[in-house]
């Protein structure tokens, strides 16, 4: 039991310096981890993806990826112990948040719309989505960006923080590197369609369980029967099996209306419609990021009182 309590007790501690790091410095400026990762993978797939139907090739790519950092992780983890497990838990934490990235990204969105300068607003949502901007109205500018924060704060925030609880920080590795491959390789284009179908069904399978606590801490501390009502008729249409719930949730919590048609590169793209309520404006991108901050007290508190019992 000595044993087990240390463990148990370092883990809201670990979470709040991570957290507190990431709202103070944001992502680090120079040397990120992701970012390495990031023209790694570029490399590889540019390597490995030349045939078509190449389903092993992108499989063995991604785990030529993944398991290397995610097995170093596991024994720096335990091979450290005390001051040094906490400071290569709490930078690694850090490394895999994007809360304040997120935030920053948010806002620089909503500052030009709410002043009525929709071609700043276009610009700057280019950075966080990847439809075609040039063609988004207001709604359109102010929808892309919700959705965003919604989406993305379940990814890179609430199950950052969950996989470090399940699984320590090779949890976190595994499950941040996997869900970069998602983004870069989880497209359903004649390039990826096969090549990055092994990143996407793993991202599906490790963000299953966290997507469903996210819509449920959307629902706890947004509009609970709107969330609830939402995620229960409307999360089944997206395509995405963990976006839907989290965005339909989202969308209910905060009383707005979210998905539709959306333009991207390749043409108009016919998605439902999630939420209730009124059109989104440069308010519900801040509505979203109130939403996101009160849904990590709420799992720093939880992961408290687990630690107290």
């Amino acid at each position: 039991m000595s044993d087990v309590m240390p463990v148990l007790v370092s883990l809201p501690l670990v979470m709040v310096s991570a957290l507190l790091l990431d709202a103070l410095l944001g992502e680090p400026r120079r040397w990120h981890p992701l970012v390495g990762f990031g023209r790694l993978a570029a490399a590889l797939e540019a390597r490995f993806n030349r045939a078509p139907g190449s389903v092993f090739a992108g499989m063995f790519a991604a785990g030529l990826l993944v398991l290397p950092p995610v097995v170093l992780v596991f024994w720096l983890s335990r091979w450290l112990d005390g001051l040094m497990l906490f400071v290569l838990q709490v930078l690694g934490l850090w490394w895999a948040l994007g809360w304040r990235s997120l935030a920053e990204h948010a806002r620089a969105v909503a500052l030009p719309l709410a002043a009525s300068d929709l071609p700043q607003a276009r610009h700057q949502v280019a950075r966080l989505v990847s439809r075609d901007t040039a063609q988004l109205d207001a709604e359109g500018v102010a929808a892309a960006a919700t959705e965003s924060v919604l989406e993305n704060g379940a990814d890179a925030v609430f199950a950052s923080l969950f996989w470090f609880a399940l699984a320590g920080l090779p949890g976190v590795v595994l499950h941040r590197l996997v869900n970069t491959l998602d983004a870069m390789w989880g497209y359903r284009t004649p390039r990826f369609l096969y090549f990055g179908r092994a990143a996407a069904r793993l991202d599906d399978l490790l963000g299953w369980v966290p997507a469903r606590l996210v819509a449920l801490t959307y629902a706890l501390v947004g509009h609970g029967r709107g969330a609830l009502r939402c995620w229960r008729r409307q999360a089944s249409q997206w395509d995405s099996p963990n976006a839907g719930p989290v965005m339909a949730a989202g969308a209910g919590a905060l009383q707005i209306r979210l998905g539709g048609p959306a333009p991207y590169h390749g043409g108009w793209r016919r998605r439902p419609v999630l939420g209730e309520g009124e059109t989104a404006s440069a308010d519900s991108i801040s509505a979203a990021l109130r939403l996101l901050r009160r849904g990590v007290a709420v799992w720093v508190i939880v992961m408290m009182g687990i630690a107290a019992t």
